[in-house]
């Protein structure tokens, strides 16, 4: 941006104009009492700016830095700090848009809340307005630390709180300040939050209160101006921006000289705090995430669509999320993904972080500074780690009531304020979701609930690819790792390949599948060569009945260290009939039948266990008997009762019965259909998965009956090792 658009866009400001020219007699105030700081600090060495006896009684090299000194400040600009100047081009802005206010600060006695927001600001703007605010011959006071009783009607009035001591309540300073008031002198009051932290009776007196805005171009270019003598030619990326903390200028400006420089060396600060624009995955390409990609994706369109202008903020309903579920599954990085995927920042906090203080004050003080941050960077992502430490009111006792209470109350009241911080689109991320009040999951707060389960297998190799990258092992499936680490995290993911990299380059040689394996199995033997047989022949056993049956529709066929698995998914879980019921018993055990016809016997992994093939398939046979009113005692239901067995007449026959009709029909289907199970059976010990398409495959001859599924199932075989 040039020299000609920052003005051009300066007067087109609504900040801009008028407003400037306050801003700027505020910077003209600051550098003439920089100048006045700077001779006294001359003076202070023995010398002063023009004064040639006291140079000539100066030491020979101190004469001639004192000489290029006087030189060089007869026609140097005199910098104004830049933390002070950014504040004061702040505050003459927030000030000239109370019309009348500027007037009635240096010849009446107004009385003003400034609302800093977060308590960093709170000394700079304390000396801008002690500086700018009142009459030069106005003699000023913090009324928070002096005494009311020696008030008169030269001396001008601050209220300075920043929030975080004791001292920052409404019951504090009402003394003094009614003393303010009964002499009548303007009086100023300046806190993060004024309502909570100035006194009642200033703010009940208060005709103006204001808010400091956000920096734009415009202001940026002044502060740079009042910093180094001119403005810059260049401009800064709208996003960048958005990520300015006064904290920032300081630092940057601290070593340049010009003001295009100053833009550069502000510029590298900002991008390294903007994670969003640099390197790192969107959330389209991570896997896992099932239900909240999804919502992250629709909320990433809506806040592009948002920044862009097309969409209204009263229209995003992607406004508040909890994302609940076991520690390692992407909580964190799914936050860092959804912002890059928005294209907004990224304000990140954690309730632990909130209670890092001493004082109650400082816990309150930190949650509404994070919110302040979030409102300064909109559209942003403010995101909020460990949730659940944020105690539920109704389980709060004895002597931490009163300080949890306030705690909640405020997050509440800053969450349901969605309306106050357009843009900052809120997720929160916890473990136990049951742990957190309620009220934090009404509607217009984190209305929508999900949680991230452990990936499956095939989310599970996805992540493996990824972290390997396209350049490590670039031919290798990643579908063995994945079976290996079943039951794992993403964050388990990304440590075993971190791990085995590092043992790679201390040998000296490139990573091997071998070396993943090595630190997913962690010392965990793989399933004997003999046993991995017998486990492929059993989930092809469940397949082909599963199949023939309809008993719902295969995923996938999976080999693990410790097992196997089919994968099932089903139309629905109503309606199911008693032929449905006989159908999934069948394919329930189906699994230990093709051991027997395969090898003669079966082993103890379809019964080991309650969650079992065995344990299912008697309890499911239990069920038809007794709840569901299939069995032979008719229409009757009966809950579960120790001794149920041998205390029911007829009981244990009829399941016993029904489970062996139901492993028959297994038995000859399995038999009709051997070739595809032991194609099945090869393929899957092979290779340690089948997808889909290539159980469909080998099934592809095998004829189906008639029968829907009923249920979600997944049938295991879990082997003693």
């Amino acid at each position: 941006m040039s020299l000609q658009e920052l003005e051009l866009s300066n007067l087109r400001q609504p900040n801009g104009g008028a407003s400037d020219q306050l801003a700027r007699a505020f910077l003209h105030q600051l550098a003439q009492d920089e100048l006045k700081r700077l001779k006294a600090s001359q003076r202070a060495v023995g010398y002063e700016f023009g004064d040639d006896a006291t140079l000539a009684e100066a030491d020979a090299v101190e004469q001639i830095v004192a000489q290029d000194e006087t030189d060089r400040r007869a026609t140097a600009h005199v910098p104004v700090p830049a933390d002070l100047a950014a504040v004061a081009v702040m505050l003459a802005r927030a000030v000239a848009d109370e019309n009348g206010l500027v007037r009635r600060l240096r010849r009446e006695a107004p009385v003003v809340a400034i609302a800093t927001n977060v308590s960093d600001l709170v000394e700079p703007v304390r000396i801008v307005a002690e500086k700018c605010l009142f009459r030069s011959e106005a003699k000023v006071v913090d009324l928070a630390v002096g005494r009311g009783r020696e008030l008169n009607r030269r001396h001008a009035a601050l209220y300075v709180c920043d929030g975080i001591g004791r001292e920052a309540r409404p019951d504090k300073g009402n003394e003094v300040v009614g003393s303010a008031l009964h002499v009548r002198i303007p009086i100023v009051g300046i806190a993060p939050d004024p309502k909570r932290q100035l006194p009642r009776d200033l703010m009940r007196s208060a005709e103006h209160r204001i808010a400091l805005p956000e920096l734009d171009h415009a202001g940026l270019a002044l502060v740079i101006e009042a910093v180094v003598g001119s403005l810059p030619t260049r401009g800064l990326d709208p996003d960048l921006i958005r990520m300015i903390e006064i904290a920032d200028l300081p630092v940057a400006f601290r070593r340049t000289d010009t003001p295009d420089a100053c833009i550069v060396a502000l510029e590298s600060i900002l991008v390294a705090k903007a994670d969003f624009l640099g390197d790192g995955p969107t959330l389209e390409v991570l896997d896992g995430y099932g239900e909240a990609k999804i919502w992250g994706l629709a909320a990433a369109a809506d806040l592009r669509a948002y920044r862009a202008g097309r969409l209204a903020w009263e229209q995003i309903d992607h406004r508040g999320l909890l994302l609940s579920g076991p520690p390692g599954v992407g909580k964190t990085s799914f936050a860092k993904a959804l912002a890059k995927s928005a294209r907004v920042p990224l304000v990140a906090t954690s309730v632990a972080e909130w209670n890092a203080s001493d004082y109650l004050s400082g816990t309150l003080q930190a949650i509404r500074k994070i919110f302040a941050q979030a409102k300064s960077r909109a559209p942003c992502i403010l995101f909020i780690d460990e949730l659940d430490g944020i105690s539920d009111r109704s389980e709060i006792r004895g002597e931490h009531v009163q300080y949890w209470t306030q705690v909640v109350n405020l997050f509440l009241e800053l969450l349901a304020g969605v309306d106050e911080r357009p843009g900052v689109v809120v997720v929160a991320a916890t473990n136990h979701p049951q742990r957190i009040d309620p009220a934090v999951k009404r509607s217009g707060r984190l209305d929508r609930e999900i949680k991230i389960e452990k990936p499956d297998t095939t989310s599970l190799a996805r992540i493996f690819r990824y972290h390997l990258g396209d350049e490590l092992l670039p031919d290798a499936p990643t579908f063995p790792l994945a079976l290996a680490a079943r039951g794992m995290t993403g964050a388990d993911v990304e440590a075993f390949v971190r791990r085995a990299k590092g043992t790679a380059r201390r040998e000296g040689r490139e990573v091997s599948v071998d070396d993943l394996l090595v630190e997913i199995r962690q010392g965990r033997r793989p399933l004997p060569t003999s046993v991995r047989r017998r486990v492929a022949i059993h989930e092809a056993g469940h397949a082909i009945v599963a199949h023939v049956l309809e008993f719902g529709e295969i995923k996938g066929l999976s080999l693990y260290d410790d097992g196997g698995e089919v994968s099932l998914e089903f139309a629905g879980t109503d309606g199911a009939t008693l032929p449905h019921l006989e159908a999934a018993l069948s394919s329930i055990l189906a699994g230990r039948i093709a051991e027997e016809i395969e090898f003669g016997t079966g082993s103890i992994g379809a019964g080991n266990g309650p969650t079992s093939d065995l344990a299912m398939a008697t309890q499911l046979a239990r069920d038809i008997e007794l709840r569901f009113g299939l069995g032979h005692l008719g229409n009757i239901y009966l809950e579960a009762t120790a001794g149920e067995l041998i205390a029911i007449p007829g009981l244990l026959p009829a399941i016993k019965e029904r489970l062996h009709q139901a492993g028959e029909r297994a038995r000859r289907l399995i038999v009709k259909y051997r070739p595809p199970l032991q194609a099945i059976a090869r393929q899957l010990d092979e290779n340690g998965y089948l997808s889909r398409e290539e159980v469909e495959k080998n099934l592809s001859g095998v004829a189906r009956d008639a029968i829907a599924g009923i249920t979600e199932c997944k049938l295991d075989s879990a082997q003693a090792q």
